[in-house]
């Protein structure tokens, strides 16, 4: 069985360390590109923004733009 077969999409609240799920699911979306991500392989996440991110090179391309870089 595929991963993303096994509950849809996930809500979380993200911390640090770690995150806490709201509604259980098997992936989130990451919030620059739209990929969804596994839960498993979720590494990346702003705490402020409460935001996931595919990869390091998602996660600097949101907080560029939120230091007004991104224009």
């Amino acid at each position: 069985m595929n991963r993303m077969d096994s509950g849809g999409e996930a809500k979380l609240r993200y911390g640090t360390p770690d995150f806490e799920v709201i509604r259980p699911g098997a992936y989130v979306r990451c919030a620059v590109t739209g990929e969804a991500i596994p839960l498993d392989l979720l590494k990346y996440w702003s705490v402020e923004r409460q935001e996931p991110y595919v990869d390091a090179a998602a996660s600097f391309k949101r907080a560029t733009e939120a230091q007004g870089g991104g224009r």
